[in-house]
């Protein structure tokens, strides 16, 4: 009897990670009227908003899931949910603790460490007064650093024709500094898209043996 009941939780487990797999691709609104599956629909809509860093709307979403999951779902979505506002709040080392309970791969070190510095910077909400101006003084330390990291350069590449006047090395050193951001910026995105093409071709990698189980059944 004991065994019978496990392998219907592990069923159904495996039939809700299908429904997950299958809503994931609709929208934000069909989530929020989607009924049938209510828990699986909230719980995606929770892990979009840890993605956007909205801790609060995360877990409400994760609440009103758990809320309405079965006993045996329960489990599930809360590991989901302990990953997802671990990235929320930029919890690096929550976020790697989480994701090895969930079987899922770890980030990398270079992730975490990113992760770390984005929480110094940009506190999540709700984080103290002085959190919140440790992370603006911290960004400002790195404006003037980068600044005369870029003047610098101007300056040593001037050198050998006569060097440059103060005023105009600073101007140069601050183009040189806003070519490095927006290069930066333009990396991430590319970096971005790869990561999201690359987790949908996982999902689709693993929706197709559940496709061939089924047509095989059908």
């Amino acid at each position: 009897m004991a065994k019978q009941q496990q392998r219907q939780i592990r069923l159904e487990q495996r039939g809700a990670m299908q429904q997950m797999q299958a809503l994931e691709e609709r929208s934000d609104e069909d989530l929020l009227r989607e009924t049938r599956n209510r828990s699986v629909a909230r719980a995606i809509l929770g892990s979009r908003a840890a993605e956007r860093y909205d801790g609060a709307t995360a877990r409400k979403y994760f609440q009103e899931a758990i809320a309405a999951a079965r006993p045996q779902e329960r489990p599930q979505i809360r590991r989901m949910a302990e990953a997802s506002l671990a990235l929320a709040d930029r919890r690096s080392g929550d976020l790697r603790a989480a994701a090895a309970r969930m079987g899922q791969e770890a980030p990398s070190r270079r992730q975490l460490f990113l992760l770390w510095l984005s929480g110094l910077l940009a506190p999540p909400r709700g984080s103290s007064g002085w959190i919140r101006a440790r992370g603006v003084l911290l960004i400002i330390l790195i404006v003037i650093a980068m600044l005369a990291i870029g003047t610098g350069i101007v300056a040593l590449i001037a050198l050998p024709f006569g060097g440059l006047a103060t005023d105009a090395t600073i101007l140069l050193g601050l183009l040189v500094l806003i070519a490095a951001l927006v290069g930066l910026v333009l990396y991430g995105r590319k970096r971005q898209r790869k990561a999201q093409a690359k987790r949908a071709e996982m999902t689709e990698q693993q929706r197709q043996p559940t496709n061939r189980a089924a047509r095989r059944r059908g």
